[in-house]
């Protein structure tokens, strides 16, 4: 299997392309954010390109490791027929970023385009509120050989995307996946609006063709759609080629130049990229690539790892960062930025579970406690009474009184129930009221148990 990518991401702008309509079409009534400009209106000329459109693209560009072109670019006029197309043309430019990298997928190139309107064509309408809304497109070799790696590079793309802070990410992500095996030609599946769906449309297609080879029948090159309520594709057209699009030098808009001082002025400005970002991580700190995996997985969450990591130590942190924390934003449906948690707090609960003024069990809890509260994990725990370790002898009369006390359980265990032993540790837990640390009751629970 040979798979490319065609993947467009709307850029997060407060204007349109070529004009100066707001680009919040979702919250707008149908057809209110639009002007002569953006309808192709007889005798409107397009603004000159939004600026922070062009620099986004290229700080996307430089975040995949591609070659920014020297030579002047210009956009051109793809023509096709459709209806949320009114000029009957898409402007896009020629790339601004090519010969790319990403995790070895190599980027072709990367192109600014503006985004049609939205058709629905079982009700006939056409809402013109997203078009001229600027899209960055990412063109990949077909160097991925399996829909699993298609997920994991679109997975790794969209956190490239959301560090840079200049794209809207995942939900206004539209992919076009073109896929052949050796022997068939090449099927493209487009619009496909989720990684969740790239992955189902590959899978099936794979199948489809496969079982086409098999029975000796050839493989059309041509275009398909994805049903995402059937998880199949069904064809739509032939496959076009550039030619079909009548491309031709927009004569409405001036030519560019991207000038090596702006571009240095973006790639010092911009972030380190997720997945450079994630190999740092593992040679720098000495933790393991799934935690690394896990830290950079918000911009704001990575950085707050790295000032925690100055106080505490760096695995220590990252087990509970990645475990403990992430638990509690997933819980509550929320980012790491949008949770109000400082790394000053993470370090203060961290030292006080070193010095063992506190348990895991009450670590868990205080940490439970931390999303927008702006008290100290000290106090938290002051408050609800978690301060202190009990000895190991009153921890080992809680281990015995347990023991006493619930026969049946122990008789579980001697039988190889392992839900036995939760059931004590448990009860330890309710008689030391939390204080006593989960490891070293656990041993000590079984040692008595052998006896």
């Amino acid at each position: 299997m040979k798979c490319g990518l065609e993947i467009h991401v709307q850029l997060e702008t407060d204007s349109k392309l070529f004009c100066d309509c707001r680009t919040n079409y979702q919250d707008a009534p149908p057809n209110s954010n639009i002007c002569f400009v953006c309808l192709n209106q007889p005798g409107a000329k397009p603004y000159p390109p939004n600026k922070e459109a062009l620099d986004g693209a290229i700080k996307i560009a430089l975040m995949l490791a591609c070659k920014i072109s020297p030579d002047v670019t210009f956009f051109q006029r793809k023509h096709y027929d459709y209806p949320d197309l009114s000029s009957g043309y898409q402007r896009t430019s020629i790339p601004i970023g090519f010969e790319g990298d990403l995790n070895g997928v190599r980027i072709r190139e990367v192109h600014l385009e503006e985004d049609p309107g939205q058709y629905k064509p079982d009700l006939g309408l056409v809402d013109f509120n997203r078009s001229g809304i600027p899209l960055i497109e990412i063109v990949t070799e077909p160097d991925m050989t399996s829909p699993e790696e298609a997920r994991k590079f679109l997975r790794e793309l969209i956190r490239v995307l959301e560090y840079s802070d200049s794209a809207r990410g995942e939900g206004t992500m539209r992919a076009d996946v073109n896929i052949s095996l050796e022997g068939g030609k090449r099927a493209e599946i487009k619009n496909i609006n989720s990684i969740k769906g790239a992955y189902k449309a590959l899978q099936f297609e794979m199948v489809r063709q496969k079982n086409l080879l098999k029975r000796g029948i050839e493989i059309k090159q041509e275009t398909r759609a994805f049903l995402e309520s059937q998880m199949i594709t069904v064809p739509m057209r032939l496959k076009e080629e550039a030619e079909d699009y009548r491309y031709i030098p927009d004569p409405d808009l001036p030519p560019m130049l991207a000038e090596e001082d702006r571009i240095e002025f973006i790639r010092d400005r911009m972030p380190e990229p997720a997945h450079i970002k994630s190999e740092r991580f593992v040679n720098q700190y000495h933790i393991k690539k799934d935690d690394a995996q896990v830290l950079t997985s918000e911009l704001e969450f990575a950085d707050a790892f790295e000032e925690v990591a100055k106080e505490v130590d760096p695995e220590f942190a990252a087990l509970w960062m990645r475990d403990e924390l992430k638990r509690i934003l997933y819980y509550n449906k929320i980012n790491f930025q949008e949770s109000g948690i400082t790394p000053a707090q993470i370090v203060e609960l961290l030292q006080m579970l070193q010095d063992k003024k506190i348990t895991t069990k009450a670590g868990q809890r205080i940490i439970e406690e931390l999303p927008q509260n702006t008290k100290r994990p000290t106090q938290i725990a002051e408050e609800m009474g978690l301060i202190g370790v009990v000895e190991e002898d009153v921890v080992l009369q809680a281990v015995k009184k347990s023991i006493q006390e619930h026969p049946e359980a122990v008789s579980d265990y001697y039988q190889g129930k392992k839900q036995a032993l939760n059931f004590l540790m448990g009860q330890v837990m309710r008689i030391t009221r939390g204080k006593a640390d989960p490891g070293e009751t656990c041993k000590l629970l079984e040692n008595e148990l052998k006896k």
